[in-house]
């Protein structure tokens, strides 16, 4: 393990550019791939690639949001103080990877946009805490638990194929989540991760090479927001900046919608209300507009590269939707399944395709009609099959830098800083995900 360990980092750090290097060079691959292997012409890839590029920009919008109001809720005083608490139940290395694991993987399967925001500012909280931890690891550790998103309660394939008027309702009708989220293989995978997981992070940290010597370079950062110095407000808009009053209005307002969302829709935690949470308790807890503003400031120098590299990764998923490469690579996979087969290779066929198209929802509508009709006509589970489409898609962000950008905005740190651990993370837990698939 530690042989394997090493080997990876290495290359890794020798080898692996900076994430936006990582998408050109992705976007060059997909670009040669569609010339090459479809009927698309040089000009026509181009076109694609044009014509996507801005096809995430709502998205690109959301996750800068987790970004910025992650960072504005944890650098409030009452988080920092529960997060610092929690924290100190960590009091080895050892005990700081296996709880940032734990707290990531609980926090993934309640929602993804918030378990990527919290295992990161949990981590740094624990790093503070444990100096002596390797600060990559730890980081690695946060972001391992977004393993287990899609088998969730944010997982957006289940819940498209239980809503009533999905766009697959006239092939395989609406499914509940009881066939898909709380199935026999899903339940195992889950419970099997949840389990297995923080164990392999700390044989992880335990067969890693020693980075002693190195380990002023892993900065960790300091999410205190800049001082502000006390001054007494003179002028009416100085006033206004400094008021209670202001905030704590706008901010009752917010919490009012937020408990109407939940009465009218339940335990709906999607994106959109996880950021309208974080923003509000943000403009509550801060107190004033100044304070808040303040740290908005600060918050916003952490989501450049998000900004930047999202759209590339929407010109790369216009190619390969829009060219049939990833229609292709899916219809490869079902041309050799079975009816016992077809959902272990729907979801080796989708861990494919999501280096690619790193979106649940838009891997679903390109792979999941071509994977429902073939269960259709193979006789094959749909409900495991859409849930093999599902972890194949969480399965290899572990190597996708697409989805790792939010906590390595927050952390400081470079993709190639956490790739290596990352890809044994990958392979370790290829395991029970194939077990899940294989034997339930």
């Amino acid at each position: 393990m530690k042989t394997l360990t090493s080997f990876f980092n290495r290359v890794v750090q020798r080898y692996l550019p900076d994430a936006l290097l990582f998408a050109i060079i992705l976007t060059f691959l997909v670009y040669l791939l569609g010339v090459f292997f479809t009927d698309n012409s040089p000009v026509d890839m181009v076109t694609h690639w044009g014509l996507g590029f801005w096809d995430l920009l709502e998205f690109t919008m959301q996750m800068t949001l987790v970004v910025v109001t992650g960072y504005i809720l944890a650098n409030t005083p009452v988080i920092k103080r529960l997060l610092a608490k929690v924290s100190t139940f960590a009091r080895t290395p050892v005990h700081a990877v296996m709880l940032v694991t734990i707290v990531s993987l609980i926090a993934c399967l309640i929602n993804y946009g918030f378990g990527l925001v919290i295992g990161a500012l949990f981590a740094i909280h624990v790093a503070k805490h444990v100096p002596s931890v390797d600060y990559r690891i730890l980081i690695a550790s946060a972001y391992s638990g977004f393993l287990i998103w899609h088998g969730g309660f944010s997982g957006s394939i289940p819940l498209t194929i239980a809503t009533p008027g999905h766009f697959l309702e006239e092939s395989m009708g609406v499914i509940p989540v009881t066939k898909t989220l709380f199935s026999p293989t899903n339940l195992f995978i889950v419970i099997a991760l949840l389990i297995t997981l923080p164990l392999f992070n700390r044989y992880l940290l335990k067969n890693a090479e020693s980075q002693l010597e190195d380990r002023t370079k892993w900065v960790i950062p300091n999410e205190e927001a800049a001082a502000v110095e006390h001054v007494t407000p003179m002028t009416p808009a100085e006033k206004l900046e400094n008021s209670r009053t202001i905030s704590l209005i706008i901010g009752i307002m917010g919490i009012a919608f937020i408990v109407y969302h939940f009465a009218v829709n339940g335990f709906n935690l999607n994106i959109n209300i996880v950021n309208f949470i974080f923003l509000f308790l943000g403009i509550l807890l801060h107190q004033t507009p100044k304070r808040f503003l303040d740290t908005v400031a600060n918050g916003v120098k952490n989501a450049g590269g998000i900004i930047i590299q999202f759209p590339f990764y929407a010109g790369i998923m216009g190619m390969m939707i829009h060219s049939g490469l990833s229609e292709q690579i899916a219809l490869w996979f079902v041309s050799v399944s079975t009816e016992q087969t077809l959902p272990y290779l729907s979801f080796l066929s989708a861990g494919l395709i999501n280096i690619f198209v790193p979106s649940g929802g838009g891997q679903w509508a390109v792979q999941g009609p071509i994977m429902i009709q073939a269960a259709m006509e193979l006789g094959a589970d749909p409900a495991k099959t859409a849930m093999g489409v599902a972890w194949g898609d969480a399965w290899t962000n572990m190597i996708q830098p697409f989805w790792a950008l939010p906590i390595l905005a927050i952390a400081g740190l470079h993709i190639r800083d956490i790739m290596g651990f990352c890809v044994m993370i990958l392979i370790f837990s290829f395991i029970p995900i194939s077990i899940g698939f294989l034997l339930f």
